[in-house]
């Protein structure tokens, strides 16, 4: 299935490229579209991760440098049965998390220093193994992969948008072309958008829930949750639209827009969803 979402979500990017650049450039223009997307497919399953990394600018740390958190990784990876994956920090005194790797052998996990702060040893347990659950379940490769989908689509829209500007169409007819070009800065972020909540929602729950086997500690991953909302609710995170999927809380500012396209579940669910469990343990 991981398999088979990423050949989808790669397809969606290619036809959309081709699309535009139809649109655009006529039959050139298909042709150098046809080239970007597989540059951008190739870049975006070997290098999503380092992409990720660099736009906010996390410094990779060992066990010298970040001996309790990387303690901690170290043997949530030994109880999830996975490979140990590199471990980052985000200079950002906001509390939030995500993981991102094309596989669990080049998996990465990335926690703010906000988190390390705020954050209690068993709740920050609570948050890494629900990123390892990503990491155990493939959802890093899709959520990277996605976040590179959504940037290149809001390139999309602004190359539409420059070209209606200065009329830039292909074809004979500029009236169609226009009519095109429209249509696509309407619609390609509402594609990004739907590309991030078709892979969001649903594996939250699932990485809230194996993280809890991994951690042992469903009530402290859900009062880590609840710490980080209310955090992110007075002072949202300076986070690129684009990855705000990845995140293990949505990082982005409270609004109707946000509420009606929210990549993530509803924490409140999530958090009644992890007290419940730990209820019938």
């Amino acid at each position: 299935m991981s398999i088979f979402k990423t050949v989808m979500l790669m397809t969606i990017l290619t036809v959309l490229l081709v699309l535009v650049g139809g649109l655009i450039g006529g039959e050139v223009g298909i042709v150098f579209a046809f080239i970007f997307a597989l540059l951008i497919n190739f870049g975006s399953y070997w290098f999503s991760d380092k992409i990720v990394l660099s736009i906010y600018r996390a410094k990779e740390v060992d066990t010298n440098k970040a001996p309790e958190l990387y303690s901690i990784v170290s043997r949530l990876a030994q109880n999830a049965g996975l490979p140990m994956p590199r471990v980052y920090i985000i200079s950002n005194d906001v509390p939030n998390a995500f993981a991102t790797g094309r596989n669990p052998k080049h998996a990465v996990v990335a926690v703010t220093t906000g988190l390390l702060k705020s954050l209690t040893s068993h709740e920050i347990e609570g948050v890494l193994g629900h990123e390892l659950a990503h990491v155990k379940n493939r959802d890093t490769l899709i959520g990277a992969i996605a976040a590179t989908m959504a940037g290149a689509i809001t390139m999309l829209a602004t190359m539409a948008r420059w070209a209606a500007i200065f009329g830039g169409f292909g074809g004979d007819d500029d009236e169609g072309g226009i009519l095109g070009l429209l249509l696509m800065m309407i619609l390609a972020p509402i594609a990004a958008m739907l590309i991030q909540l078709g892979i969001s929602r649903s594996r939250e729950y699932a990485a809230d829930r194996r993280g809890a086997e991994i951690s042992g500690a469903p009530l402290a991953l859900a009062d880590a949750l609840r710490k980080m909302e209310s955090a992110a609710q007075r002072r949202p995170l300076s986070a690129n639209p684009s990855t705000a999927h990845m995140f293990i809380v949505n990082p982005l500012k409270k609004g109707i827009k946000s509420s009606l396209f929210s990549t993530h579940p509803s924490t409140q669910k999530r958090i009644e969803r992890l007290e419940t469990l730990a209820a019938r343990q």
